[in-house]
């Protein structure tokens, strides 16, 4: 084993954010994950010090104090750090040691939002998935069979009205189909079967989605592919797969039209080492190794609709109906994978924690089919 390797150069090879502060708050050292955290260089935030990046009212001044006084390491979760100039305020947990041998000399380490945060959330979605799915049920038993007789009745009525009043019977038409589209809608979270999964090409998903966006809602808007070409099969629904990257990807369009600037929509893939959770129906547990981001640069989340963005009812967008988000979770969830969404001033990025299929004899639909 090499020991002559620089402790800079371990503390730059560590993933999270990590910083150096001396007796007098400023930042003596900061590795690159912290340079990309804070959106600023090493030395810039030496020059600046802590509070340019943690304010003086952070309770983060006050951890410091204590580990320099008691001499041990704190752990704190769900601190809130950062500055509008920094990134942005940002929830995250820290972990504050003291350096042993140097007087007021502690290291801080950020831990951006833990998976089992993650986790956490993903049941949240689940337990508001079910309180549609009974609401769901209900509509579509008392509303849909009256909506039916509603607009057959309003047809009937066209035959004997004069033009001017067909407007009437029009409008009744076009209320009706909306409702029972909304109807629909709301009644696909009532469907709990466990769907069909085999191995899909998740970059033939996205070039058929990047291809019906480039003909229609997003012509105007470049679409960045970064793909990783080694990356193995989903396992999941093909035609599930489209209707969530389609919706996300419609989303990120709208958001760009919304922030009436130039932007531009990013689809990436990635394998990430990933975490074990249930399949629903299954008994299994399986890795979520397969990361698919849409990410644009359009108008940001609003940060207290954030945290409730894949909740029924919930639209960061003027008058959204808060289905599509929740639907797509849904269906995430049903692949037994994790969505995440993360917005701040440059970009939103919708994240999604996939399974890999395993399965050696499936035929996988390859990229050239879809074009």
């Amino acid at each position: 084993m090499n020991t002559s390797i620089g402790l800079a150069t371990v503390l730059e090879s560590i993933p999270n954010p990590l910083l150096v502060v001396d007796e007098h708050n400023a930042v003596t050292f900061a590795n690159a994950a912290a340079e990309n955290f804070f959106h600023t260089s090493s030395k810039s935030l030496s020059r600046k010090g802590l509070g340019a990046i943690i304010p003086d009212t952070s309770p983060v001044q006050t951890l410091l104090e204590d580990v320099r006084q008691f001499g041990a390491t704190i752990n704190e979760h769900a601190i809130t750090i950062g500055t509008p100039r920094s990134g942005g305020e940002r929830v995250v947990d820290l972990q504050i040691a003291p350096v042993m041998d140097q007087k007021g000399v502690v290291l801080l380490q950020i831990l951006q939002r833990s998976m089992a945060q993650k986790i956490d959330r993903q049941l949240t979605h689940r337990t508001a998935a079910r309180t549609v799915t009974g609401m769901a049920a209900m509509l579509a038993h008392e509303v849909k069979n009256p909506l039916s007789g509603i607009r057959g009745a309003a047809q009937l009525l066209e035959t004997g009205l004069e033009s001017q009043d067909l407007e009437l019977t029009d409008l009744i038409i076009t209320e009706t189909d909306r409702i029972r589209d909304l109807v629909n809608q709301m009644e696909e979270f009532s469907d709990e079967r466990p769907i069909v999964r085999t191995a899909v090409n998740i970059h033939a998903v996205l070039s058929h989605v990047r291809k019906i966006a480039k003909s229609g809602f997003a012509k105007d808007i470049p679409i960045v592919e970064i793909y990783d070409p080694s990356l193995p099969p989903v396992l999941g629904n093909r035609d599930q797969l489209i209707q969530v990257i389609l919706n996300l990807v419609k989303n990120a369009a709208e958001a760009i039209e919304q922030a009436g600037e130039e932007g531009v929509i990013n689809l990436s893939t990635s394998f990430r080492p990933g975490v074990h959770l249930s399949v629903r129906g299954s008994g299994e547990r399986v890795s979520l190794p397969l990361e698919v981001k849409v990410a644009n640069t359009g108008a940001r989340i609003a940060a207290d609709i954030l945290p409730h963005l894949f909740d029924p009812f919930v639209s960061s967008k003027p008058g959204g109906k808060g289905l599509g988000l929740a639907l797509t979770a849904k269906i995430v969830r049903d692949h037994g994978g994790i969505i995440e969404c993360d917005s701040d001033e440059k970009e939103t990025v919708f994240s999604i924690l996939l399974p890999m299929s395993d399965e050696d004899n499936v035929q996988v639909e390859r990229l050239s089919n879809e074009h």
